[in-house]
């Protein structure tokens, strides 16, 4: 038999429990003050009142007013619901549904009655009681405190309520006692890094008889409220369909590929900086969207206005494929941007929009945005594997240390792409030149060769193969071809 759900009206934490919240039960929201737990109870209740289910806040923590200013700031009205103010002591003298009175100077069991008097005339769906905190306090013994709780559950068994109970845990360590008697529980966590805006993500530590999806999820708070981001599960979406290479639009390139970059797969373009990855990348971006398919790049390196520049300069017009609609070109910065705030905008945009055609640059940028390295690894193998199974090309890119000679890379995620495209610098004829070469490519042939990368008001071009050369990848070669070849070599470049 399928359980009743009752759904959150967050459309990210229904996803992760399957629906919502199971109907008639008992859970603990628990967190920190300042995380979250009153926007997400608010929230909750909203949607039952859209639904036209009678629903009620308790609170003993805040006032009304604090709650209708709370939700004055996301736009919303509190008009169906109704709320249940415990912060008066003459409340036990009057027989009104806004009972108030002190917690400090009654019992607590009067208070227990006078909540669940309240219930019973109301018959609510959907209760918030804010906070646990308090109890506590009252209670002074955790056997009276845990007794309490468990005889708000038995009075609330069978009366088809949906019940939040929110902790801010105040004490000095997690309650155990009341996770366990809760039906679920909901954790809340707000990470405060050395540099940056605050990040909050939440999750499921135990809802019974649901396969959710456990984890940390990423959310932020906005005017409208929480906006949850589920973690990406690749293995949950189909494979991917039969598709022909993604071309760059430069033959050249084309050809070192065996066609382009396979569709469904990852490249990764690799070099120290200004090596040409970014313009690189643009290119094979730019050539999809004027194949009328939709691309995407985000920017955590450059400002778009950077961006646009350097491709007129190279003779790219992004701005029509812009204004087209065909290309969108989308500034992240990873001290606002949560990773799974990230990955939920790129998954967006393939389901919604369609998207073919995704660049990542700079894969610095979205390290950046990871509390650690371990964490960045495991995403990334999600998201790759996400896209690849919607058939969607996505082009990483890399600016290794150092310019000529030894360089190394930040994070190794070599293993990870499809295809690797390794650029560098080398020195010929008293000028700083780029090549680039094909390392591998997992889905077909490619070439072995090394080109040299050109940039130029043309736009991007690769030459020959560097025959006449040995060890171009030191970023100091010896030259062994003839004269006469190195004549024409630095003519060409110079044309």
């Amino acid at each position: 038999m399928t359980q009743p759900k009752a759904a959150t009206g967050i459309a990210g934490l229904d996803d992760i429990v399957r629906g919502g919240f199971p109907s008639g039960r008992i859970l603990l929201v628990e967190g920190d003050p300042g995380v979250g737990k009153t926007t997400l109870a608010l929230q909750f209740l909203l949607e039952g009142a859209k639904r036209g289910e009678s629903s009620i806040y308790v609170t003993l923590s805040e006032t009304r007013e604090e709650l209708l200013q709370v939700a004055a700031s996301h736009g919303w009205s509190l008009d169906g619901i109704e709320i249940f103010e415990l912060t008066a002591p003459e409340a036990f003298t009057q027989q009104e549904q806004n009972t108030l009175f002190h917690p400090s100077e009654v019992e607590l069991a009067e208070m227990t009655k006078a909540v669940t008097d309240m219930c019973i005339r109301t018959k609510p769906r959907r209760l918030v009681f804010d906070s646990l905190s308090e109890i506590r306090l009252l209670a002074q013994s955790a056997l009276r405190y845990r007794r309490e709780v468990l005889a708000l559950k038995q009075f609330f068994a069978g009366r088809n309520c949906t019940v939040l109970l929110l902790d801010d845990r105040t004490g000095e360590e997690t309650d155990g006692h009341l996770q366990s008697i809760a039906h679920g529980v909901v954790s809340l966590e707000q990470l405060v890094p050395l540099y940056g805006a605050h990040r909050r993500r939440l999750r499921i530590a135990k809802l019974r008889g649901v396969d959710f999806r456990g984890g940390y999820h990423d959310f932020v708070i906005r005017e409208g409220g929480i906006e949850v981001f589920p973690r990406l599960i690749a293995a949950e979406h189909g494979q991917p369909p039969t598709e022909g290479p993604a071309s760059s639009g430069v033959p050249a390139l084309d050809a070192m590929l065996g066609g382009g970059i396979d569709r469904g797969t990852s490249a990764l373009f690799l070099g120290p900086p200004g090596t040409g990855k970014s313009a690189l990348a643009t290119q094979w971006a730019l050539a999809a969207a004027k194949r009328g398919e939709r691309a995407a790049i985000y920017a955590f390196d450059e400002s778009i206005a950077t961006l646009e520049r350097r491709s007129v300069s190279l003779g790219m017009d992004v701005s029509s494929e812009r204004a087209a609609g065909r290309l969108v070109v989308r500034q992240i910065d990873p001290a606002e941007v949560a990773p799974g705030q990230l990955t939920h905008q790129i998954r967006d945009a393939v389901e919604t929009d369609d998207l073919r055609f995704v660049v990542i640059d700079s894969l610095n940028g979205y390290l950046n945005a990871m509390p650690e390295e371990s964490f960045l690894v495991l995403q990334l193998h999600e998201l790759l594997g996400y896209l690849g199974r919607k058939g969607v090309v996505t082009i990483l890119v890399v600016a290794q240390n150092g310019l000529v000679g030894t360089v190394a890379s930040p994070v190794d995620v070599t293993y990870l792409a499809d295809t690797v495209l390794l650029l560098r610098h080398f020195e010929a004829t008293g000028d700083l030149h780029r090549a680039i070469s094909v390392l591998k490519k997992r889905t077909g042939g490619h070439e072995s060769t090394i080109r040299e990368l050109h940039f130029g008001r043309g736009g991007v071009s690769a030459g020959e193969p560097l025959h006449q050369f040995r060890g171009v990848l030191t970023g100091v070669p010896t030259f062994v071809g003839t004269s006469a070849e190195l004549t024409d070599s630095g003519a060409r470049r110079r044309g």
